[in-house]
């Protein structure tokens, strides 16, 4: 009877060190963009306890941040991502054209174009604005210094870039529609050129082009450089929070982009290492309420409709236009604008 009650004991026992090993051997690496370390902080504690809640087991998520357009290169040439979470579309599809890491429909997998969040690009101006700057057009004023990230690394610099074009766009045709009507094709052509004109004069005010987000705020707020940072609506939020409302404050402009940043799993790593179900899990989180709420007090716009609401106090209503109205989408945007020898380089060759 005694060993019977002592195999027992042992069955016990090393049963429950193979359910703790296998509880604790799941990790998984979300390869973020520069201002969602606060996010994913947060978020990764409420998924790992969520997920130890539905299923016992333990997971690890590890962050990996830097400018978006690094961090996709950073992936594509070896860096083994379960899950990216980056700044704009064109970066997965870089990730999808030169690592073949997953399929190139990643973006039809989940709700509102795998894109659970929103944002937008705002202006961060030292206390009392000074410079008074209020439109876009008043970036060009004499004497502002503009500080900004590098199109070619920062997806925030690139979703800045096209802003600004945009809005010149909209300002001389009025009608975005008329961009893709050919009865205003010269029309069309001549708003394109003041775009150019507008955009060339812009980075000469820029004195700094740091790799991505996080850098230009520093800059910005740490050296005390420039008269208006442009970023992301919620790295100014977070700006002001750490720094103090006494010392800045956000000009949300009239008119601006609706920035889209995009998630997706990385099928072949997560097949290799055998986590396709928890990155899956991972990502779906992120539509979850708690997930959009997270997603909200971050300052970031949440999808869900009902949350977004009740934190309507913190997002300015902004006429709001899209990459996929104004430019073609991010392929054509790349192509033109941030491509080697697109128009970004032939605007740094005449500063």
């Amino acid at each position: 009877m005694t060993k019977k009650i002592i195999s027992a004991f042992f069955v016990t026992v090393i049963a429950f060190i193979a359910v703790s090993v296998y509880a604790a051997d799941y990790e998984l690496l979300n390869v973020s963009y520069d201002p969602t370390r606060e996010l994913y902080e947060q978020f990764n504690k409420s998924f790992a306890k969520y997920y130890k809640a539905k299923t016992g087991n333990n997971v690890k998520i590890k962050q990996s941040h830097g400018g978006s357009g690094k961090q996709a290169r950073a992936v594509f040439e070896g860096l083994e991502a379960d899950v990216v979470t980056l700044a704009l579309a064109y970066d997965i599809d870089n990730i999808v054209e030169k690592g073949k890491l997953l399929s190139a429909d990643w973006q039809k997998k989940l709700p509102d174009n795998s894109t659970p969040y929103t944002s937008t690009i705002v202006f961060l101006v030292r206390k009392g604005n000074p410079k008074q700057i209020k439109t876009w057009d008043d970036l060009l004023k004499p004497g502002v210094e503009v500080i900004a990230a590098h199109p070619k690394t920062s997806g925030v610099a690139r979703w800045s870039y096209l802003a600004g074009w945009g809005y010149i766009l909209q300002k001389e045709l009025g009608d975005l529609k008329k961009l893709k009507d050919p009865a205003y094709a010269k029309e069309v052509e001549a708003a394109q050129k003041k775009a150019l004109a507008y955009t060339t004069e812009l980075y000469k005010h820029v004195p700094v082009l740091d790799s991505g987000a996080r850098g230009s705020t520093q800059t910005f707020v740490q050296r005390e450089i420039g008269d208006v940072l442009l970023n992301w609506e919620n790295e100014a939020f977070l700006a002001i929070r750490e720094y103090g409302k006494d010392k800045y404050e956000i000009v949300v402009p009239p008119v601006s982009i609706l920035a889209e940043p995009p998630v997706a799993i990385v099928d072949k790593v997560v097949d290799k290492r055998g986590t396709r179900k928890i990155a899956d899990a991972y990502l779906n989180y992120l539509y979850s309420d708690e997930g959009q709420e997270l997603a909200a007090k971050n300052f970031y716009r949440p999808r869900n409709a009902k949350i977004l609401k009740k934190y309507a106090k913190n997002f300015t209503n902004v006429n709001l236009f899209t990459i996929d109205e104004v430019f073609g989408g991010w392929k054509a945007a790349h192509t033109k604008h941030f491509a080697d020898g697109g128009v970004f380089d032939q605007i740094s060759e005449r500063k």
